[in-house]
């Protein structure tokens, strides 16, 4: 008698609209019975912003020169925590072993991770922005609405690289312990401290090739220009670029082990 081995479903190929929505919706309904989470992506970009500015009390022009550029910074650095950490859990819980052993392509499954963060980036970014123009009055020679851009593909960018660094951690302490390696670097080199034309041509050569540095760039053309600019343009696409670079090498990490 011949027995027949049962083989594990196939992955399917290409990305479902269907299955993509399905991932993102299954994570934002874990992220609503985790309100510590959900005030630490909304609130502390906001809370950051507003002791910034009453730091600066008396020097209103230095809130609005760095005040931009943070506004890029902490959306993309909550969101790196965040991800990383919600992500980690679900490799350890097992939850996306079982999820990988089901016929979900890993394109399905980092974009759905993507759409869902992604959605708390949107109003992450829209509160943030809101409150640094309307309320604390940053002042912006752009339209605010190309800072919401900049600071929601910064979000976007975040994800993505938490989404990817979680994949060489083996616990929750040990996806923290990135953030020296992967954002620390970022942001002194950025420009957010000193020009980066005024760094040592070496480290001014490795800024060039840090996506945080066009974020700024980004965000200081929106306040000093009212038009968009070509340089603008092309800070958004790289910022763009890099997040769908490192969600792409975030599905080639994940592994698909069944039994």
């Amino acid at each position: 008698m011949t027995t027949t081995a049962t083989r594990p479903a196939t992955p399917p190929k290409g990305l479902s609209a269907s299955r993509t929505g399905a991932t993102a919706a299954r994570v934002l309904r874990q992220l609503t019975h985790d309100p510590r989470t959900i005030a630490l992506l909304i609130l502390i970009p906001c809370l950051m912003l507003f002791l910034l500015r009453y730091v600066f009390d008396g020097s209103p022009r230095t809130f609005d020169s760095i005040g931009a550029s943070l506004l890029g910074i902490f959306p993309l650095i909550t969101m790196f925590l965040v991800t990383s950490i919600a992500t980690l859990r679900e490799r350890t819980s097992g939850t996306l072993e079982r999820l990988l052993a089901m016929p979900l392509g890993k394109g399905d499954l980092i974009a759905g991770y993507a759409l869902a963060f992604g959605t708390l980036a949107i109003i992450q970014s829209a509160l943030a922005t809101g409150l640094a123009v309307w309320f604390l009055g940053l002042d912006v020679t752009g339209s605010p609405w190309l800072l919401l851009l900049v600071a929601l593909l910064d979000a976007l960018l975040g994800t993505a690289l938490g989404l990817f660094v979680s994949a060489f951690a083996a616990s929750e302490f040990q996806a923290v312990q990135f953030m020296p390696a992967v954002i620390f670097p970022q942001l002194l080199l950025c420009g957010l401290f000193t020009p980066r034309d005024n760094m040592h041509p070496a480290l001014e050569a490795l800024s060039d090739v840090l996506p945080m540095s066009y974020a700024v760039d980004g965000m200081n053309e929106v306040l000093r220009h009212t038009d968009m600019t070509a340089t603008f343009v092309r800070d958004v696409l790289i910022v763009a670029g890099c997040a769908l670079l490192v969600l792409t090498l975030g599905a080639a990490t994940l592994r698909r082990r069944t039994a």
